[in-house]
């Protein structure tokens, strides 16, 4: 079995290309709820667009791009030379891909041989056996920038309606990961807000201690931690939890709150 015959075509995917509001949208619904992280969701949606966008006549690839204030630049593809060159291109600081986003538009590379943009990037592109590129930017509406890259080993690879199907799919990847986004960043925020009550609650059990071993008030056990924190270049938690496990019998105990 070929690779073509491995994905269905844009015929056989009746409902991703051609009706992407119904079953392409319930295929990237399943995708957001399936996922443990955004990471996951984009490792899928690359695997899911090489298949929607993969003809009879043209077996593609693909990688996505996203770029969020948090954690800069993160990739994704459907296989491994498409992420080394997604990676090598970031190395470079330019090519198709990151001239998608900066400009915000589709920019589609005909033949890598006769490409005069990006010039070693391309020569790295055809040693590695790409004919042709697409890149198409998905509309986050602000919250990150991203983009959909699509590889073809053959020049010439990507047609009119080609260009129509990747760019329905864009609009339709790019509603499900807003959606993924925002719940990264809820997750995130849940995750910070769990660790800062834990945190607070290590920092005063250990204030307790300090202020029943050197009965001293509240504020006096804090500074006493927080001076012992910062002679030591410890986070102040991690000085706390030291000082339970120390009262506790679970390790020696040490002098990190002598006067």
């Amino acid at each position: 079995m070929t690779s073509t015959e491995r994905r269905p075509t844009h015929t056989a995917l009746a409902g991703l290309a051609a009706h992407p509001d119904q079953d392409l949208g319930i295929a990237l619904q399943d995708l957001v709820l399936a996922s443990a992280d955004v990471d996951e969701f984009l490792g899928a949606l690359a695997n899911l667009a090489a298949a929607a966008l993969t003809t009879a006549y043209n077996d593609v690839s693909c990688g996505v791009t996203v770029v969020t204030r948090k954690k800069g630049i993160t990739t994704a593809s459907s296989d491994e030379r498409v992420r080394a060159l997604d990676e090598l291109q970031i190395d470079f600081g330019d090519g198709p891909c990151l001239t998608a986003l900066r400009h915000n538009s589709v920019i589609l590379v005909l033949d890598t041989r006769h490409e005069c943009r990006w010039g070693d990037y391309m020569e790295a592109v055809w040693r590695n056996g790409i004919g042709s590129i697409l890149a198409v930017p998905l509309d986050l509406a602000g919250e990150a920038e991203a983009v959909v890259s699509l590889y073809s080993t053959t020049p010439h690879g990507f047609s009119g309606p080609d260009i129509t199907a990747a760019e329905e799919f864009a609009g339709s990847a790019a509603k499900s990961l807003r959606v993924a986004l925002t719940i990264s960043q809820l997750r995130n925020a849940r995750d910070d807000l769990t660790a800062a009550m834990q945190s607070r609650s290590t920092i005063d059990t250990a204030v307790g201690i300090v202020m029943a071993q050197s009965r001293c008030g509240r504020d006096t056990a804090f500074k006493v931690l927080t001076r012992a924190s910062n002679s030591r270049n410890v986070k102040l938690r991690d000085i706390a939890a030291n000082v339970i496990a120390s009262v506790s019998g679970e390790t020696d105990p040490e002098a990190y709150f002598d006067e």
